[in-house]
Order: C-alpha cells, then structure tokens, then sequence
C-alpha cells in the first residue's frame, strides 16, 4: 500500500518496531496527527478469542470520560409515553412502524445509533438485515435495548461507545479526536481498556490482549506494551 508524503514523514518520528507505553504512544499519535481535519484517535485491540464460539464474544460499551468530540445523533424506536420521554431527553429523531420503509427503501442513515424499548424490537428486527451490517441494530449488551430511554440518550450523548469483536477478532474503537489533551486521550483509553480487561471471557485460555496500536485516522499506528493489560 502506497502512503502520502505527510504519512511517511509522520513514520519518521518514531520506531515503528518499538512496543511503547500507552500514554508515550497517545503522545505520539497527537504529533502525527497533521491532517487538515481534526482526526479521529482509535484504538485496535488483537485478542486471543476466538468469536465463531458464543462463549468468547466481547460485546458491551462504556462511556467515555471526556466524550469521543463527536456529535452522535441518536434514533428512538418507541411508541406511547417513550415517544415524549425521547424527544424530551434529546433523541434526534424519534418513531415506530412508519420509520421501516424510510430506512428499508429510501435508504434513509441520518442518525449513528439506534435505541429501542424492547416493546419496539419485533419492528426493529425487521431491519435486521440494513441495520446489522451497519452495526447499528439495538442490542441489551450495549444498552441501546431499554426502557430507560432518558438515560440511553444521556450516555451516548455524553460520549457512550461500543465495543464489539469484528470476524478477525479484533476490536476498533475511537477514545476522541486528535484536538484532546493528552490527559483526556489517556483517560478515554484507561476507561475502555478498564471495560474490555473486565469482559474477558471466562472460557478463554492463554493471553487475552494479544496486541494494541493506536492511530489517528490518517497517521501511522503506534504499537504498545500490552503487559499491563
């Protein structure tokens, strides 16, 4: 793969080859962020489970201390008083039945996540199929499946994020934007890696955190010491 100039530059400001501490790495990834946009920080965890068996899924979501810097508009399948609880509690588009066929034929996406009351989840998982590829289907685990809607809405507009295993058995997730302090970066990714260390699964053997890179969205990824973790 052919990088840009500013990528190879960016390369050159640390060994590549070198495991360094968390905040040395956050630190690093902040320099390198040069692009004209306020990039994205993300974290990618290699791990030892293996997600073809049900017991070593990792799945669940935690709120970030200092948000990701992103503004996330949120969708609430609902029906009676949870409709006004919704829009009350900020939801940005709010609905039942009559959504389905916006999303499902007028390929309507304006929103990042999807809340449900589980009321909702027959109709919603009629979207299985459009909402799942994208990440976007309501889940218990995550808190997105809930009659609490205020609180749902609060946490991912504070700064709620997901974490999930992807088929290769690796976990993508942002801790903020490359504008945060280094004390903010690292207090993201203290409480995430805190809620991944947790939910390791009780049938895994051997090491857990096999692997973590750091990067921001066009930067080269920094390589940490996982030993901690």
């Amino acid at each position: 793969m052919k990088h840009g100039k500013k990528y190879v530059e960016a390369a050159k400001q640390f060994d590549r080859a070198t495991y360094y501490e968390a905040a040395e790495a956050v630190a690093m990834v902040k320099k390198t962020a040069t692009a004209k946009f306020d990039e994205t920080v993300e974290v990618h965890l290699r791990t030892g489970c293996d997600g073809r068996h049900a017991d070593q899924q990792i799945r669940g979501a935690v709120v970030l201390p200092n948000g990701t810097g992103k503004t996330v508009r949120v969708l609430v399948f609902a029906k009676g008083a949870k409709l006004d609880e919704a829009t009350a509690a900020g939801a940005d588009f709010v609905g039942g039945e009559e959504l389905i066929p916006k999303i499902q034929n007028d390929g309507w996406f304006e929103f990042d996540v999807v809340v449900a009351t589980p009321d909702m989840m027959g109709v919603v998982g009629r979207l299985g199929k459009v909402l799942g590829p994208k990440g976007l289907m309501p889940n218990p685990k995550a808190g997105t499946v809930t009659m609490d809607v205020t609180k749902a809405i609060n946490d991912i507009k504070a700064g709620k994020i997901e974490y999930r295993l992807d088929k290769s058995n690796i976990v993508h997730c942002p801790i903020g934007k490359a504008s945060f302090t280094e004390e903010q970066l690292n207090e993201n990714l203290n409480a995430l890696m805190d809620a991944i260390v947790k939910a390791r699964p009780s049938t895994l053997k051997g090491q857990y955190i096999k692997s973590m890179t750091l990067a921001s969205t066009m930067g080269p990824g920094v390589r940490c010491n996982v030993a901690k973790y």
